[in-house]
């Protein structure tokens, strides 16, 4: 795909390779910034990407100059607990004393409920304590004991509020503070001025100790919201890791169907390729590979999103992880675990939400120094309320009843307001909305589309899918079925040239049928036995229906879009298009230029044949359009697309192709060789057009890469998926639509999250700060500022959660 040059790393000399790391210990976008800062100033990496949900980093570097194994203790000694990504069979051949990421992460959440458990029970007894103060009705003296308070409050702060303390002084030791340095900051300032006044009671000073607590159990109450809300966002990939089988049943290639022979079980990681394996009904097929004895259907819903199962019979092909329904199959290894089609699947889907969205860089900039910014305006509110804005609005006092919950004396008001609005600004700070607002939106669209037969390479592909303006279209296997027929077979002469070589060839005399069209179809069946081109299988298909034996042809050459030519019997027959047989100094008569022009009228392709230097005759191919081609057509112009095609194929022929399926003929490109498709992607380009190529053939391949977005189907080749941004897994042209209409919809969610992240904390921090106080008497105590940043965070990700529901398939 097409990217501006200041945007793309440079790119080294040695191979690159690719390694995904498991990175704890991230709270916010800053950790986020730190790590990938951390991981970027290595040596050797040629980029780094890090998604805060899934707490995964991927990582390009130069092959030999780093080792993965130092990136991940680097970042462990920079407070972020990293390992290289290990697949699920590595997992579980390692130690029982260490834990994979899903255990891992299962026991992480079963200790942040136990902490929000403790601390609920600690703001519940503190908010019974104050509830005299707040609504003047006497309680128990105990629970109004300014010494059970402090107990609560310390409880608090080195119970369930242990781990985000020390998790902020670490942050803050290496030089990356993060949201739990704001959080500790603002608590241990409020626990310390608090135990100040409790201590030395002749100051005068109020005690808060309501407000740690407070703070803590919010905090901790929107994380485990968040945590969970997490969870329901990565269960689509956990969904998708769940599908690859764990056993496969081994078995013998001589009698792979004898009912008492089982087969030995083996893990899926042993078999190897080549092997043979039974896969009973209602077993899922353990790798890829192809049915060599019985008959069953499969469903392959979870690789297509097509509900109906699919019969499957010796020669056809089966996939990893699909469900083997009705009968008893014996299948043969064609790829190991880690080269299915779900692999790549998983691999694809993971490395994809990694990848942010461009627009996510204004949002990992500020994120970068978000918590020096924040403490810094905190201590700026401090100075400026303490001395100047209690001098300038003396009569904000009467609004001390709603800052402190208790009446003050005066002199020390000042001072007490001041640092409450400091510690108020610390605490709603948010940058973990800035961090979740575009990976949570990634996670769920990609695993949405994953499980839709939608595979979307990341957010710089989402981004660019809304600059989109021309869809163009490959013709040949991508709007029409890519399976022609021959329709038309027209001698020009008698094809005498072989009849006078009765003599001398005897055996083509033998092989050559007695009808003058036969005979064409023969020669041409030879030649292009030495190609799999579309129009070459069609050819030679209809001389193999006719029972046309197959001539000796040796010495093929191959012009790609052009033409071939090849030895037949000794004498030299070329097939190919008009242009090119012109160029190879044949001539070709005006009636047979007028008949092949009626023939490309009617939509198809004619190729001519010559032998020995003269025209024989001309052979027509119809390859009519997919049944869904029609519709995606106008639902993409009803989208505002300009669609367009293009083809190799002749003007007139792609035009009437394009005319069925209401494609202007302006809007048709026709008559371009394979390696001018990238070329004529390039020149809608320079004319200010925004491109999405769609495709599925080797030649392709640079058309996918030139253009701003490449869409493959998944029965396209390695070049094109490889290539392309988005592949469609389903033999549909439809899904062409609705992978646009997915990341139209996924990057409005990272639009609608990153504005309510910015504007959170563009009118939360100056709320916190009293910026409502003098006009209005509002002030946002600490404990509410702690629950509106616990807000902030739950709402983003839910937010991205109700993509679910929007999108419909």
């Amino acid at each position: 795909m097409q990217a501006s040059v200041d945007t793309l790393p440079p790119k080294p000399a040695t191979p690159v390779q690719t390694i995904s790391l498991d990175v704890r210990g991230m709270k916010c976008a800053g950790c986020v910034s730190a790590v990938e800062r951390h991981l970027k100033s290595n040596p050797g990496v040629v980029c780094a990407h890090v998604n805060l949900v899934t707490e995964v980093a991927v990582v390009d570097y130069q092959v030999g100059k780093v080792d993965p194994a130092a990136l991940a203790e680097q970042l462990t000694s920079k407070g972020f607990p990293s390992q290289p990504r290990f697949s699920q069979a590595e997992e579980k051949s390692d130690s029982e004393n260490n834990l994979n990421s899903t255990q891992r992460r299962e026991q992480e959440n079963r200790k942040q409920v136990q902490r929000l458990v403790v601390a609920s029970i600690l703001v519940f007894l503190s908010t019974i304590g104050h509830i005299s103060h707040w609504l003047g009705i006497p309680m128990l003296p105990l629970l109004s004991n300014i010494w059970l308070h402090w107990g609560l409050a310390t409880l608090a702060l080195f119970g369930p509020g242990r781990q985000i303390l020390v998790d902020g002084w670490r942050s803050w030791w290496h030089g990356a503070p993060n949201m739990n340095t704001l959080v500790g900051l603002g608590t241990l300032t409020a626990y310390l001025t608090s135990c100040v006044a409790l201590f030395f009671p002749q100051l005068g000073w109020d005690c808060f100790f309501d407000e740690p607590v407070m703070m803590l159990g919010f905090i901790l109450l929107g994380r485990t919201l968040e945590q969970r809300a997490r969870c329901r966002a990565k269960a689509s990939l956990e969904l998708l890791l769940a599908l690859q089988p764990q056993v496969a049943h081994l078995i013998g290639k001589s009698n792979p169907m004898v009912p008492e022979h089982t087969g030995i079980k083996i893990p899926v990681e042993q078999v190897r390729v080549g092997e043979w394996l039974r896969v009973l009904p209602g077993e899922k097929v353990p790798v890829d590979g192809e049915v060599v004895v019985g008959h069953s259907t499969v469903d392959e819903s979870m690789l297509t999103g097509e509900p109906t199962p699919v019969l499957k019979q010796p020669g056809d092909r089966v996939w990893a992880g699909t469900l083997n329904q009705s009968g008893v199959i014996a299948m043969q290894a064609t790829r190991t675990v880690s080269e299915t089609t779900l692999a790549q699947i998983v691999k694809l889907v993971e490395e994809a939400q990694a990848h942010k969205a461009p627009v996510q860089r204004l949002a990992d900039t500020v994120a970068g120094y978000f918590a020096y910014g924040v403490i810094a305006i905190s201590a700026l509110t401090f100075l400026f309320w303490y001395d100047f804005g209690t001098k300038i609005w003396p009569d904000v006092s009467i609004s001390m009843t709603g800052v402190t919950g208790e009446a003050m004396e005066v002199p020390h008001y000042p001072l007490l307001l001041s640092l409450k609005l400091a510690i108020s600004v610390l605490v709603i700070a948010c940058p973990c909305a800035l961090g979740l607002a575009t990976p949570t939106a990634i996670l769920v669209g990609t695993s949405l589309g994953a499980e839709r037969g939608l595979l979307i390479k990341g957010g710089d592909i989402l981004e660019r899918v809304q600059q989109l303006d021309t869809i163009v279209f490959d013709k040949t296997g991508t709007l029409t079925t890519g399976e022609p027929i021959i329709t038309d077979c027209l001698p020009i002469s008698e094809l005498e040239l072989f009849e006078t070589q009765k003599d001398e060839t005897k055996s083509v005399v033998e092989d050559l049928p007695a009808s003058p069209d036969s005979k064409l179809l023969q020669l041409a069946a030879a030649v292009e036995s030495g190609t799999s081109h579309p129009l070459a299988v069609a050819i030679c298909h209809a001389a193999s229906q006719q029972g046309l034996p197959m001539l000796m042809a040796q010495d093929f050459y191959t012009e790609p879009g052009l033409g071939i030519s090849a030895l037949v019997e000794n004498r030299l027959v070329l097939l190919g298009n008009e242009a090119w047989l012109r160029k190879q100094g044949v001539a070709i008569s005006e009636k047979a230029n007028a008949k092949a022009q009626t023939l490309a009228a009617e939509g198809k392709t004619v190729v001519y044949l010559v032998a020995d230097g003269l025209l024989v005759g001309m052979i027509a191919a119809g390859d009519i359009p997919r049944s869904d081609a029609k519709e995606t057509v106008q639902r993409l112009q009803e989208l505002g697309f300009r669609v367009m095609v293009l083809s190799g194929d002749q003007p007139i022929a792609a035009a009437a192709t394009a005319g069925k399926l209401s494609i202007a003929p302006q809007d048709v490109i026709a008559g371009v060789l394979p390696q001018g498709k990238a070329e004529a992607i390039s020149q809608l380009q320079a004319q200010g057009r925004r491109v999405a190529m769609v495709g599925d053939g080797i030649n392709d391949g640079p058309a996918l890469a030139q253009a701003d977005v490449g869409i493959s189907l998944h029965a396209g080749t390695d070049i094109a998926l490889e290539t392309a941004g988005i592949i469609l897994m389903r033999d549909c042209l439809l899904d062409v639509v609705k992978s646009i209409e997915l990341s139209r919809s996924t990057f409005s969610k990272i639009r609608q999250n990153l504005f309510w992240a910015f504007g959170y904390n563009t009118l939360g921090i100056p709320a916190a700060a009293g910026a409502l106080l003098p006009s209005f008497g509002i002030v946002l105590n600490p404990s509410a500022a702690g629950a509106l940043m616990a807000l902030s965070s739950v709402s983003v990700v839910t937010n991205s959660l109700l993509l679910r529901r929007t999108f419909k398939v």
